[in-house]
């Protein structure tokens, strides 16, 4: 099961992968996770990815592509993966479609999750992560349930700079979905339902 999560940001590609990662043992590799992972460490590249971040812009492809192949790489990725995040346009998924045929593996499924832009704004601009261990959570929680850390709102859950993330996937991103139609693997799933029932349509989607 090698598949490409397509959707906006905030559009509930992370919870979908979780449920999926939790059910069938593949690896769930998210560049927002890699890059953040690099910024927290610090590295070079991780400085060079903060500002890009910051303002809601896409870093550039060759820092995300060096990090995806190293973490497809590892072993936990070898029965099956979830690309959360990338490839985010048909450069990178031609770079990837040529990278995974020398590996002698192909993507099974391009799945998008639908949302409308304005209920993802509504809900990202409602989102609050735990600076100590990394939980989601909502504007309605000060501290985190799972930790006990404080619960803050990351620059780029910000309404101003969901626009320009919206914007930016909307020229870059959205034409995957024809790059990935025209190769006959697109499926198509209503992210603005609930959980439950988005999990649902995705395991029909995928035949599971």
């Amino acid at each position: 099961m090698n598949i490409v999560l397509l959707g906006a940001p905030g559009a509930g590609k992370g919870t979908v992968a979780q449920e999926l990662v939790a059910d069938y043992g593949v690896a769930h590799i998210s560049t927002g996770d890699l890059l953040r992972a690099a910024v927290k460490g610090g590295t070079e590249l991780g400085l060079q990815a903060k500002q890009y971040m910051d303002a809601g812009e896409l870093v550039p492809d060759q820092l995300v592509i060096d990090l995806v192949k190293e973490r497809l790489a590892a072993d936990d990725a070898q029965k099956g993966f979830i690309l959360d995040g990338f490839p985010r346009n048909t450069m990178q998924a031609v770079t990837l479609d040529s990278e995974l045929s020398g590996l002698g593996r192909t993507i099974d499924c391009a799945l998008l999750i639908d949302v409308e832009p304005a209920i993802i704004i509504e809900r990202l601009s409602s989102r609050r992560t735990c600076r100590a261990c990394g939980h989601t959570g909502t504007a309605t929680e000060a501290v985190c349930p799972a930790c006990g850390g404080e619960m803050y709102q990351r620059d780029d859950d910000k309404p101003e700079t969901i626009q320009n993330r919206l914007d930016v996937y909307e020229k870059n991103t959205s034409p995957l979905v024809e790059y990935y139609r025209g190769q006959g693997l697109l499926k198509s799933v209503n992210g603005a339902q609930s959980m439950e029932a988005v999990y649902a349509d995705v395991k029909e989607a995928l035949g599971l």
